[in-house]
């Protein structure tokens, strides 16, 4: 049993990934690894690279330079295998507003090859999970902010995924349904086993044991658990300690 433990693939493996447009650098040999049942945030400030780094491991963009496994799939090599197995919450919100929650669903589903019948079972479920199974007919532009990024999360699970990517899925909301969300998503980690990869640029969203990368300027400046890096660098909170990273690399590059 040990033995299948330790061999078994990561969620999420990147190495040596690196990304320009043009002459300005976006990427710069970052490498980082999220492994099932992991909350990983990737911590950075707006312009870090958090969304370039995203978009290359949802092959939104191609990857030249680096490599970007999902469950032991490499993605360049085998695209349909590995973002098969990843569900995703964008950045910008991708609900169509004039469908109701559930012809939403039913609609992504098919993207996947759900039949209706399977599209709304499946559907139920994870409008439960989030707790919107009530809010199924609903038009999506009756919903709150914070509610539509629950339904959106709810229909990046519908095919089944191990890894959910999600990029700054609590900007513009509250402080309430901020709270809610990242609940949400800390309870499928706890419960399912699913590997979560969340960008961010705030810092109270961060808990003293989730594994941290710090993304600044395009490079990986730290990665370890949270409570390690505060005590690396003699800080009393996360904020305190990406001040100090940060601070570093900038007298770094000026001498």
């Amino acid at each position: 049993m040990t033995g299948d433990v330790e061999t078994a693939p990561l969620a999420l493996e990147i190495t040596g990934l690196s990304h320009s447009y043009g002459a300005r650098k976006a990427l710069d040999d970052v490498g980082l690894t999220v492994a099932p049942g992991q909350f990983v945030v990737l911590l950075g400030l707006n312009g870090a690279g958090k969304s370039t780094l995203f978009s290359l491991v949802t092959r939104l963009f191609a990857a030249r330079h680096g490599r970007i496994a999902i469950f032991g799939r490499d993605l360049a090599k085998a695209p349909g295998e590995a973002l098969r197995r990843i569900g995703v919450v964008f950045q910008a919100r991708t609900l169509d507003l004039d469908l109701t929650v559930l012809q939403n669903m039913i609609y992504h589903a098919a993207l996947h090859g759900i039949g209706p019948a399977e599209a709304r079972r499946r559907a139920d479920t994870a409008l439960r999970r989030v707790g919107l199974g009530e809010r199924a007919k609903d038009k999506a532009r009756v919903l709150s902010g914070g509610q539509m990024r629950r339904v959106e999360i709810a229909r990046a699970l519908l095919h089944g995924p191990r890894l959910l990517l999600l990029d700054e899925p609590t900007v513009g909301l509250d402080v309430a349904a901020r709270a809610e969300i990242v609940a949400q998503v800390r309870r499928l980690v706890a419960e399912e086993k699913i590997g979560v990869l969340w960008t961010t640029h705030l810092m109270d969203e961060i808990e003293p044991t989730d594994q941290v990368v710090v993304l600044h300027k395009g490079s990986a400046l730290v990665s370890g658990a949270a409570a390690d890096i505060i005590a690396q660098y003699g800080a009393k909170d996360m904020a305190g300690a990406f001040s100090a990273l940060t601070n570093a690399r900038a007298n770094g590059a000026a001498a």
